[in-house]
């Protein structure tokens, strides 16, 4: 067996939430990762190679090598994907939108590397959830991310009264997202299935120039229309005490 000194190690590097200037929101160590890193796996070669390039516009495409991991990645694949740790070198770990392996499918790359003794390591940058519990005002000693809510129309309704009842029995603010050409649809439902009382933080287009970020009461909600139409949003919630 080769001493794990000789393993790569797995990088997960953050991306943007949208088209902006990685300067903004994007420490200096995700430049100097990618000066050095010539093997990716990302969720879209496309954007991933666009993102390299706003970031180190120095770096030179065709050394790339990049795996795409997605919905439709066998699992079979993952240990083909890693075989460059095996063989001493780097990889860095892309999701289409903020941080690897949150809400993302990175996290099956990650869980393979600690198996087989590979170092991880995770740098900063902006991840949707922790900047929207941040901005609402909601309780972040205690919080759920629950990621896409069932299609199925009773089957959200009733995942949201769940939720609702939650955030009151355990006083823990529930996170959810949804497809971004549904947003509206969502926003009807939260309005006509959640109490009145119950607080409610959409955050949109975070760290954007069009960021939206407000909580009110379901009540007040219904006075104040929005329309989030295939924008990017995480959805909170939280009935208090």
């Amino acid at each position: 067996m080769k001493p794990l000194t000789f393993y790569g190690k797995l990088y997960l590097i953050p991306t943007t939430l949208g088209e902006m200037n990685p300067e903004d929101v994007l420490p200096q160590t995700i430049k100097r990762s990618i000066d050095f890193i010539d093997h990716y796996i990302v969720e879209n070669e496309k954007t991933a190679r666009r993102f390299i390039k706003s970031v180190h516009p120095e770096k030179k495409q065709p050394e790339l090598k990049i795996s795409v991991l997605n919905k439709h990645t066998e699992t079979s694949e993952h240990n083909v994907f890693i075989q460059p740790l095996l063989e001493g070198h780097n990889i860095g770990l892309m999701s289409e939108a903020g941080c690897p392996g949150v809400a993302d499918p990175g996290a099956a790359i990650v869980k393979i590397a600690h198996e087989k003794g590979i170092q991880v390591v995770p740098l900063v940058g902006p991840s949707s959830i922790l900047l929207a519990i941040m901005a609402s005002g909601m309780n972040g000693q205690s919080f759920a991310f629950n990621g896409y809510l069932p299609i199925d129309k009773s089957e959200k309704k009733q995942a949201l009264k769940n939720f609702e009842k939650l955030s009151f029995d355990k006083n823990q603010s529930q996170l959810f997202i949804e497809t971004p050409y549904r947003n509206n649809k969502l926003i009807e439902d939260l309005l006509q299935i959640l109490q009145p009382s119950t607080h409610l933080c959409i955050a949109c287009d975070i760290t954007l120039p069009t960021e939206f970020i407000k909580t009110k009461t379901v009540n007040e909600w219904k006075k104040n229309k929005v329309d989030l139409h295939n924008r990017p949003c995480i959805f909170i919630i939280h009935k208090m005490n």
